[in-house]
């Protein structure tokens, strides 16, 4: 999983990360993999291309691209967004390593900019034709039951409801 703080685990212990709860949930599934943490707390898509070909190792069979939070909260224009995306798609392509992406929303009071924004994710996974989920925090996101008191980061419980309706989706974009 090359991400941000969502995917690094912030405020969790290491049992409650998303890596590691995705890999438990796989393997109920009866898919035995090892899910590798490569999430770095504010990371943006750029700090993601610049770190991919080192941090997803030449042997992935699915690399889950889950950045863009920190892109939007720093107001990054959607089309350095997208192009950034796309790169990283591209290079592991070019390494032949099979990529889905975890799309992000912005909220609503963001006006035009969460328009285009939550656009750009379904935009590049339709373009690159790689699998896609469109809001990696669906059912979690600012509902108190599931985040940290800073309202943005999921709480164990969060992650285990995200990496439950994961997984389907990464089994099947693993299945060729």
């Amino acid at each position: 999983m090359l991400g941000d703080s969502l995917t690094a685990g912030y405020g969790l212990r290491r049992d409650e990360s998303l890596p590691v709860r995705l890999q438990a949930e796989l393997a109920a599934l009866g898919t035995s993999v090892q899910v590798t943490n490569a999430g770095i707390s504010g990371d943006t898509t750029a700090d993601g291309l610049r770190r991919v070909d080192r941090s997803v190792p030449s042997d992935t069979r699915l690399c889950i691209v889950a950045l863009g939070a920190n892109d939007m909260m720093q107001g990054v224009a959607t089309p350095t967004v997208q192009r950034n995306l796309e790169a990283i798609l591209d290079r592991l392509a070019g390494r032949s390593i099979p990529a889905m992406i975890c799309g992000m929303r912005a909220p609503p009071w963001l006006g035009l900019y969460a328009i285009a924004f939550d656009r750009v994710f379904a935009d590049v996974a339709r373009e690159r034709r790689v699998p896609f989920d469109p809001f990696l925090l669906e059912g979690v996101a600012l509902d108190f039951r599931f985040t940290l008191p800073d309202r943005i980061h999921p709480n164990g419980p969060g992650i285990a409801k995200v990496a439950r309706r994961l997984a389907p989706q990464v089994v099947e974009a693993m299945t060729p």
